[in-house]
């Protein structure tokens, strides 16, 4: 066969570049005007790739929904859940069990997602819907034969509930990666990276500490900023689990979770990589410095968002539910005092659509340790924050890192 000539080579090239690049890229595609809506939708979108949900579910819900007032939000997704859960129970009921434990997880995933963007704290579909994505949850490990067991780590005077998945394809002694989720979704929301770990003979715990899932929603434990002490418990009890390698531990946060696993890390030298998803020196400022502009505004010029955040942060975080109070707590949120204590080596993950812009890169710059900087932009695909809706392209870039790091 002849070769094609090389200028026509060229030039396809050129009119190809052009054609995939003479667009908007996906990451400033909007479904809801709301950046938190929006984010969730293609967080949601970006999970169908492990069953978690369906695209013409997602598009009903959104159909369905009367508007994006978060109140709406959950009673549509909660609606969903419930249909499926029904559909669930019949298939279980007649010995269908594959079609029992697909329905069940995209249940509980809906169940979960109501309350992603929920800040009602007395309202009682809270409850009501986080026990309901538990059951569905763990009845779609049961009948599925996916390697999950529901685990309890001891926890001051309480327990906190987990997961441990078991890798079916690791060696006699296998790494261990912890996973630590962020403020808004929930711990089986990390399944693009225990899913892609247990693939590549990696062991995962996922548990929600304080302020987070369950743990808030049920047990009423708002956040803390110490976050070793929810760290080395967790470890303490991966000691005891059969065909782990405790020499190599890897700690990741996604979100809100990137600024918690630093502190933890440079307490706890068990770890041996820490991965930043992003890197933030001083979560709370960011977010605090944001809301003292609201602060100087007068009330009735304020967005009608902030009042919504304000009693969001105010619950997760335990204080009064008032803008001062919010600020004063959000600051304590701050990493800078404990970046030279960290040691062990550190991936800093950033995202050139980010929603604290260069952020990740001061505090990559800013640790002494051993480190690497990984940014995804519109070349390299998951540039939204925390890599949301494009998780294959992420996953498989983090992990070819993993792999050689761990």
């Amino acid at each position: 066969m002849a070769k094609e000539n090389p200028m026509k080579q060229m030039k396809k090239k050129v009119y190809m570049d052009k054609y995939i690049y003479s667009g908007k890229h996906w990451s400033e595609l909007k479904f809801y005007d709301h950046m938190m809506t929006d984010a969730l939708i293609k967080h949601i979108l970006g999970i169908s790739r492990y069953g978690m949900s369906d695209a013409g579910e997602v598009f009903e819900v959104m159909g369905q929904m009367k508007s994006a007032d978060e109140k709406d939000w959950a009673l549509a997704w909660g609606g969903m859940a419930e249909r499926l859960k029904r559909n669930a129970a019949a298939s279980e009921g007649n010995g269908k069990k594959v079609s029992a434990s697909s329905a069940y997880l995209r249940a509980a995933s809906y169940y979960r997602f109501a309350l992603a963007s929920f800040s009602d704290a007395d309202d009682p579909i809270i409850e009501e819907y986080t026990r309901e994505s538990i059951s569905c949850y763990r009845k779609y490990l049961g009948l599925s034969g996916y390697p999950g067991e529901v685990i309890e780590i001891p926890y001051e005077n309480t327990v906190l509930s987990g997961y441990f998945y078991r890798s079916p394809v690791a060696g006699e002694k296998a790494p261990l990666m912890i996973l630590t989720p962020g403020r808004d979704t929930l711990g089986e929301d990390t399944v693009w990276v225990y899913d892609e770990a247990l693939k590549r003979g990696i062991h995962c715990i996922v548990v929600e500490g304080p302020g987070q899932g369950a743990v808030l929603r049920l047990k009423k434990i708002p956040f803390r900023k110490d976050w070793e002490k929810v760290v080395s418990p967790i470890i303490d009890y991966a000691v005891g689990i059969s065909g782990i390698d405790m020499d190599r531990i890897a700690l990741m946060g996604i979100s809100f979770g990137g600024y918690l696993v630093p502190r933890a890390a440079a307490f706890e030298k068990r770890i041996k990589l820490c991965i930043a998803n992003p890197g933030n020196i001083s979560w709370g400022k960011s977010i605090g410095s944001a809301l003292e502009m609201a602060r100087k505004m007068p009330k009735a010029l304020r967005p009608a968002m902030v009042d919504g955040l304000v009693g969001d942060y105010a619950w997760k975080h335990g204080v009064e539910n008032n803008i001062d109070a919010v600020i004063r707590e959000l600051g304590r949120y701050d990493n800078s005092d404990i970046l030279d204590k960290l040691t062990c080596k550190t991936l800093v993950m950033d995202a050139s659509a980010d929603i604290n812009p260069g952020e990740a890169k001061k505090f990559y710059d800013a640790i002494d340790c051993p480190k690497e900087y990984m940014l995804f932009d519109d070349e390299t695909m998951g540039q939204t924050h925390t890599q949301m809706g494009c998780y294959a392209s992420a996953a498989e870039r983090l992990f070819d890192w993993i792999e050689d790091n761990l």
